[in-house]
């Protein structure tokens, strides 16, 4: 008689298996750069503008070089349920705010603010569509945006030199059903009893894991399991950046 393996996920993906990644560049026209980002069914539209001044408390502080922050929003129309606009609500939630700025942490790790000069790298995600993932997608997105936008300004010498040192990406991972998945979707992000989000650079180092168990824990083993499972996939997400932006 076979032995059939019962583990199975939702979309069929084998465990280290990653949703279809794609980036479409220059989705908003008036954005300095931007890119449509795509993880299977979660959609980011990622935006970046420079503009040529820089935070008040900066300046205040006498703190020289440029800098660089995030707007994340999910639109109403990107969940299951409509979803609130935060302007409606007149305030934004704790996750909101929780993940616009990791987005512009994540940034700033790669970037030579004083590179930058004084300006500021403004970075917008807002989900058109949200099957998990939404952080991972709009870090990984954000940095296709503002790439593409400081090489506008450096083509047309605004710039003088790449204020980036470092390529960035994210991706989720998780144990469902007792198996380690990478790359969560929606309902192995709801059913998982562990969930992380990994951010790397392409350079392969860590900026930020996030990791928590569900009302369960974890093993050392099983926490290695998940880091080499990032790390592959953030390699792989490094390698289609580049391929786009190229």
């Amino acid at each position: 008689m076979e032995n059939h393996d019962p583990f199975s996920r939702p979309d069929d993906r084998q465990p280290a298996e990653a949703r279809e990644v794609s980036f479409v560049k220059d989705f908003a026209q008036h954005a300095t750069g931007s890119v449509l980002c795509s993880f299977g069914n979660t959609k980011v539209i990622c935006a970046a503008t420079i503009e040529k001044k820089v935070p008040r408390w900066m300046k205040a502080q006498g703190i020289s070089g440029g800098w660089s922050t995030a707007e994340y929003s999910m639109l109403p129309y990107s969940t299951l349920e409509r979803k609130t606009r935060d302007a409606s609500r007149g305030k934004q939630d704790g996750r909101t705010i929780e993940i616009q700025r990791l987005i512009g942490r994540s940034m700033r790790a790669v970037l030579d603010l004083q590179k930058l000069t004084e300006r500021t790298l403004w970075v917008d995600c807002d989900v058109l569509q949200a099957d998990g993932g939404t952080r991972t997608a709009s870090i990984t997105g954000a940095y296709v945006a503002c790439k593409l936008a400081v090489n506008r300004l450096l083509e047309v010498g605004e710039l003088e030199d790449d204020p980036f040192t470092d390529s960035i990406s994210a991706i989720s991972v998780g144990i469902y059903k007792e198996v380690e998945i990478l790359d969560l979707n929606y309902p192995e992000d709801r059913d998982a009893s562990v969930d992380f989000n990994v951010v790397m650079t392409g350079k392969g180092n860590f900026v930020e894991i996030q990791g928590t168990g569900e009302e369960a824990v974890f093993s050392e083993a099983q926490l290695q399991n998940l880091i080499e499972l990032a790390k592959s996939g953030c390699k792989d997400l490094s390698s289609l950046q580049e391929k786009v932006l190229n």
